[in-house]
């Protein structure tokens, strides 16, 4: 089984920036594809950006050109750098790992691991 635990967010001004880590129990980061999702307040969830095995990335069309996700497979560890931050980007950020590449582009339920959530709160 592996825990997945995200940490870093917080409260930031709009424009502002903020980097989330999801630290890994054990060696998963390059596996099948790891992902972060979001959900706001009465919306629904969100993939926002993905990562395979072979280092190639997927984003939303809202956080293109804006996040970034990357893996350091020494510490087992997925990041997603988030710049020029807005308000709509308000949400409980959460992040995913699957070990096979074929549920990359699903739904979070469609991961087998998940983690508990960091909250992002932009003003």
């Amino acid at each position: 089984h592996v825990q997945l635990v995200e940490s870093g967010g917080g409260s930031v001004q709009a424009g502002g920036s903020l980097r989330l880590p999801c630290a890994a129990s054990r060696f998963i980061v390059n596996s099948g594809c790891m992902a972060w999702f979001r959900q706001a307040p009465g919306k629904e969830l969100e993939r926002v950006a993905v990562i395979t095995r072979d280092s190639s990335t997927n984003y939303a069309e809202s956080v293109k050109g804006r996040f970034t996700i990357s893996t350091d497979i020494d510490k087992n560890t997925v990041y997603l750098g988030m710049d020029s931050l807005k308000p709509e980007d308000t949400a409980m950020y959460y992040c995913a790992a699957a070990g096979s590449g074929v549920v990359c582009h699903l739904s979070f339920s469609s991961y087998e691991y998940r983690g508990q959530g960091t909250q992002v709160t932009v003003s």
